[in-house]
């Protein structure tokens, strides 16, 4: 499983430790990633993702998952959010037909 983010992106990133004497050796830094779970209104069930805490206060703000899917362009979104998004659409069409 890759440490990033399944909303914003975010992924390790690669600094150094500086000791007190100005030695430097490499290190990572790890997003704050959590496995989170959002209801789908549409999809009527929940879904669970691996988002980092920046990801899932901007899918609260947005008002929820499928909201948040919708209202963002695709080229914002990585590839797993992509195929959620076509999912909600899908079913949302299905729903709207009905």
């Amino acid at each position: 499983m890759s440490r990033r983010c399944g909303i914003t992106g975010k992924g390790v990133l690669t600094g150094n430790n500086v000791s007190h004497a100005n030695n430097k050796t490499r290190r990572r830094f790890l997003p704050n990633l959590q496995q989170s779970s959002f209801f789908s209104d549409v999809l009527g069930t929940s879904i669970q993702m691996r988002l980092s805490t920046r990801g899932i206060r901007t899918v609260e703000h947005n008002g929820g998952l499928d909201a948040f899917l919708l209202g963002t362009p695709d080229r914002a979104l990585t590839v797993e959010a992509k195929v959620l998004k076509r999912r909600i659409e899908k079913a949302q069409a299905k729903k709207a037909a009905a």
